[in-house]
């Protein structure tokens, strides 16, 4: 496997650090032992998150094609705008975002706090728009795009997620290496990796990453999106376009993809009970903060599989925070009473 090839801009503070969740995994029971990586402590840059780590690989080619604003799209409470209008003020470039209605939500400061509002804090220019929740690439986003090719400007072009860009799987390849850095310092291998997934990239990277020493299917993936169908085909298709850059060596296939459909609803963006019981189990336990959008979801899978005893006993389960805490301000009076 051969990830060194592909240039990286670092925006990073560098390796995650990994941390045990002692009394989380007491609280469960004490059969299985919880850890996290914490990839929403990664940046400097307005809180970090998967998106940054996935943007070093898609930045060298904005610089050095000589692109000058960065355009890119999501939810009104989107971590990855947040996270590209960072990059884009740190670089020096100018950032065009497009927030669509994906969450049927509505607290009264939804569209003005969290996540879109360090955006237009940081310079963004930000688009609201009416359209609904998909993961595919979006008119509105290459309206955007025509805009700034109109005012003169060289857009470059960064889709949701970064999934549907060619390198986006590639920051979480590099994720993969890390980890197994990181347990020769800890002594021991993780026998499963739970992580969030939603327009797919992230845990597309970690299948291919993982495959490099036979733990793809131990990479389980906690669909948020309440769309599983579409989500594991878009994995799938991601990993198998990831391997092939990455030269894996071998052919990445569905069963390497495992996707958890149990916790991802109501739909997109609407915490369950299990959500909320997650994200205020785990901040109680751990003094860790996850969100309602996604790392409530994948927090909720995490424990719902403990409690099912769906990991053998004496696992070590590696939790990938993924960041996106922000988001927490835009759902205030869920949390009115903590």
């Amino acid at each position: 496997m051969n990830l060194q090839k592909f240039p990286r801009h670092s925006l990073t503070f560098g390796p995650t650090p990994i941390q045990p969740l002692k009394r989380l995994s007491a609280h469960l029971g004490g059969k299985v032992q919880l850890w996290a990586k914490r990839e929403d402590c990664n940046s400097g840059l307005a809180f970090g998150g998967n998106k940054t780590r996935k943007l070093e690989y898609l930045i060298p080619d904005a610089i050095a094609g000589g692109y000058d604003t960065l355009v890119s799209i999501g939810g009104i409470q989107s971590n990855q705008t947040r996270q590209v209008a960072a990059v884009a003020a740190h670089l020096g470039m100018k950032c065009v975002l497009v927030q669509e209605n994906w969450v049927n939500y509505s607290d009264a400061v939804y569209d003005r706090v969290g996540n879109i509002e360090m955006s237009r804090i940081m310079g963004a220019e930000v688009t609201l728009d009416a359209a609904g929740f998909d993961i595919g690439i979006r008119p509105s986003w290459e309206d955007a795009m025509e805009r700034v090719k109109k005012a003169g400007g060289k857009p470059f072009p960064i889709p949701a997620g970064c999934s549907e860009h060619p390198k986006g799987g590639l920051g979480f390849v590099g994720f993969a290496e890390e980890v197994r850095e990181q347990e020769k310092e800890l002594g021991f291998k993780f026998d499963y990796i739970v992580v969030c997934s939603v327009t797919g990239s992230t845990q597309a990277g970690m299948v291919v990453g993982f495959a490099a020493d036979g733990r793809a299917d131990r990479v389980i993936g906690i669909d948020a999106s309440a769309k599983p169908e579409q989500t594991h085909a878009q994995i799938l298709r991601i990993a198998q376009n990831t391997a092939q850059l990455v030269e894996l060596g071998r052919d990445i296939s569905a069963a390497d993809v495992v996707l958890n459909t149990e916790y991802g609803g109501p739909e997109y963006g609407l915490p369950n009970d299990g959500t909320l019981e997650a994200i205020r189990l785990c901040a109680r336990q751990e003094g860790m903060l996850t969100d309602p959008v996604y790392e409530g979801k994948s927090m909720a899978g995490m424990i719902g599989m403990v409690r099912k005893g769906q990991f053998p006993e004496g696992s070590k389960v590696l939790y990938a925070h993924l960041g996106g805490v922000p988001a927490l301000n835009a759902y205030s009076f869920i949390f009115k009473n903590g």
